[in-house]
């Protein structure tokens, strides 16, 4: 047991090691707040640049959202299309996705507490309080939710990892494939495309964002109302 605790533990300071080196060496944060730079960046990996693209997701994931992922999902639909900017946008974040809640599962609280503002930690009270299929997916459907927190937090309850992926990965899409469509339509020049899409998209988030705590809690009382049937 103690063995296992010391490999866990040299595996995680190698882990925060890499990833300080990337984030510092190629100075991440500020290349990803313009879209430019960030293309430019990406394409310099030519011809395996889609890969760098889909780490770049993964890293995104892992560092709890300290890269801004509306950059990177419009940067991948400018490079490689909606369809393709889709596809490489979701692998890299249900990947990601996958090793935070595999981080959160083996190292436990401790861990979480570190990568998480205590100040997120407070908003996901009611969610622990309420975990299920259900309320993630609708948590990670919401427009503005720290997603990237959201996948530790979830790591820590007894959720299976296959319907985490799936509710994790189904609750992103939308959001992946209006980025990709409006980083595509930037790139071909179709302006009116791409605010027709927007002005959609920003009365759905309107509404959802508005509506958050209703959304949540009408999912809490379903899945309380399920139990008790179960009962």
């Amino acid at each position: 047991m103690k063995t296992g605790s010391v490999l866990k533990g040299i595996l995680l300071v190698l882990l925060i090691i890499l990833g300080a080196y990337l984030f510092i060496s190629y100075n991440l944060y500020f290349l990803f707040l313009d879209q430019s730079k960030a293309i430019e960046f990406i394409n310099s990996f030519h011809p395996y640049d889609d890969l760098v693209f889909i780490a770049l997701q993964i890293f995104q994931v892992l560092i709890a959202g300290a890269l801004p992922a509306e950059i990177t999902g419009l940067v991948g639909g400018y490079l490689y299309g909606p369809v393709l900017g889709t596809i490489y946008s979701t692998m890299g974040l249900s990947m990601g996705s996958w090793l935070a809640f595999l981080l959160a599962r083996v190292y436990g609280l401790p861990l979480v507490r570190r990568v998480v503002k205590a100040s997120m930690m407070q908003k996901y009270d009611h969610f622990m309080e309420q975990r299920g299929p259900l309320v993630s997916f609708i948590l990670f459907l919401i427009p503005g939710f720290p997603k990237a927190a959201l996948c530790y937090v979830i790591g820590l309850s007894r959720m299976n990892i296959w319907i985490f992926i799936l509710v994790s990965t189904a609750g992103r899409l939308f959001g992946i494939i209006s980025l990709s469509v409006s980083g595509s339509s930037v790139r071909t020049g179709q302006g009116m495309v791409l605010f027709v899409l927007l002005g959609i998209i920003a009365i759905i988030f309107l509404l959802a964002y508005f509506n958050r705590d209703r959304l949540i809690n009408a999912a809490g009382r379903r899945k309380g109302i399920k139990m008790e049937k179960e009962k």
